[in-house]
């Protein structure tokens, strides 16, 4: 029996490095699983569309839409979901995240940026209009408060509160002992850096504004990382196995 070939689905982006970062995760996916019929689709900005690879996947070809999307929002939720609806034989996975191997990823992005104990993290996701991304990015914080002892609050690029530049105006406050801090900084040791943990999987135009924010430090993008490639497979091992 044939295994369902997986549409590996991104975002999309203008950017030229953003979208060689995402074609080398097919790449890599594709290099851990010999024989796996890997194909490339898209949810916004470039093609080739989800619902045409759906629509012209061979007759009699079961699927599996993988989310190269790091939460549950909109795309998975209403754009992947009609993808898989109008095609029998077609399964929906789980997103990327959250996932304890991304916080780890990012605490890696944080140390490699030189990040220490006595700055101030924004976690900073791209953000969704559907509340279950928000809930899946404070999984995610949670997460990752488990692997540094820095004071740590997410934010968002869009669609979701607080903002990015909100929350580090915020932090910038607490590190200079202002209204905002005290005991809601966790206690702290103020006077550090505030640092944007960019838990975005790869350069465009969302990185880009965290350059804006207001920041100190932005980390890099969570690509590229063999990590990313390996919960893809795994998400579609569990699609696969539940049959949902």
């Amino acid at each position: 029996m044939n295994n369902p070939i997986m549409i590996a689905c991104a975002h999309g982006t203008s950017s030229a490095q953003g979208a060689a970062e995402v074609n080398a995760l097919r790449a890599g996916i594709a290099a851990l699983r010999p024989g796996l019929d890997v194909r490339e689709a898209y949810v916004d900005v470039q093609q080739p569309d989800l619902v045409d690879v759906v629509a012209g996947l061979p007759e009699g070809a079961e699927a599996v839409v993988v989310p190269l999307l790091l939460s549950v929002g909109y795309h998975v939720k209403v754009d992947i979901a009609r993808a898989v609806k109008s095609r029998p034989g077609s399964l929906a996975a789980s997103p990327l995240g959250p996932d304890p191997r991304l916080a780890a990823l990012l605490d890696q992005r944080l140390r490699e940026a030189g990040v220490t104990d006595r700055d101030l993290i924004v976690l900073a996701a791209a953000g969704s209009s559907n509340p279950n991304a928000a809930i899946s990015v404070e999984e995610l914080l949670g997460q990752l408060r488990e692997l540094r002892s820095n004071r740590i609050v997410a934010a968002y690029g869009a669609s979701a509160k607080p903002s990015v530049p909100d929350a580090v105006a915020m932090l910038r406050e607490e590190a200079a002992g202002g209204a905002g801090a005290g005991e809601s900084a966790g206690a702290v040791d103020l006077g550090g850096r505030v640092v944007i943990a960019s838990y975005l999987l790869a350069p465009g135009f969302f990185h880009d504004q965290l350059g804006k924010a207001g920041a100190d430090l932005v980390t890099e993008p969570l690509l590229p990382s063999p990590v990313l490639a390996e919960i893809a497979l795994d998400r579609y091992d569990v699609a696969v196995a539940g049959g949902h």
